[in-house]
C-alpha cells in the first residue's frame, strides 16, 4: 500500500498476510524490513536493510531501528521508493509509520491516529509499541 505523509513524503507499507492490499507502483529502491522472514526471500532483489524485531516484542538495538528510520526517510524524501514491511503488516510496520509521521510534521500524541486512520485501523498494536513511538520523537528533539 502507498501511504503518503502528511509533508508529501511517500512510503510503501506492507506485509506477508495480506491485511494491507500490498500492489507495488514499481519495484522499490530500498526497503526496510522488520522481519528476518524478508531476509531469504527470492523475490526481493532490491537493496534492503533487515531489523531483528520480534513480532510484538522490541527491537534488539532501539537506536538502530531509530537511525534506520530516520535512513528511510531521507531517502524516500529525496525521491527514492521506499518499502517499509513486517511479517503481519501492521504492528511493526504501523510502529515505523508512527515514527515517519512524526519526522512528516504529525505531532507524538497524534502519530498512532494518523497512522490507524491513513494505514490500518489495527497499526500500533501494543502500547509498547506506542511508547517506541515516542521514545523515537524524543530521540530527534534531542538532536
Amino acid at each position: 500500500m502507498q501511504v503518503t505523509l502528511p509533508d508529501g513524503t511517500l512510503i510503501l507499507a506492507q506485509g506477508r498476510l495480506d491485511l494491507v492490499p500490498s500492489e507495488r507502483p514499481r519495484r522499490p529502491d530500498f526497503a526496510m524490513y522488520l522481519d528476518d522472514r524478508w531476509r531469504d526471500d527470492t523475490q526481493v532483489v532490491w537493496p534492503f536493510r533487515t531489523i531483528d524485531w520480534p513480532d510484538f516484542g522490541f527491537p534488539d538495538d532501539e537506536a538502530e531501528v531509530f537511525t534506520a528510520i530516520v535512513d528511510v526517510y531521507r531517502r524516500a524524501q529525496a525521491g527514492e521508493l521506499v518499502e517499509i514491511a513486517c511479517y503481519g503488516e501492521v504492528g511493526r510496520t504501523g510502529t515505523v509509520l508512527g515514527c515517519l509521521s512524526v519526522m512528516a510534521g504529525v505531532a507524538p500524541s497524534d502519530a498512532v491516529s494518523w497512522v490507524r486512520d491513513h494505514y490500518h485501523p489495527s497499526a500500533v498494536e501494543t502500547l509498547d509499541q506506542e511508547r517506541l513511538v515516542f521514545r523515537f520523537s524524543r530521540m530527534l528533539d534531542a538532536q
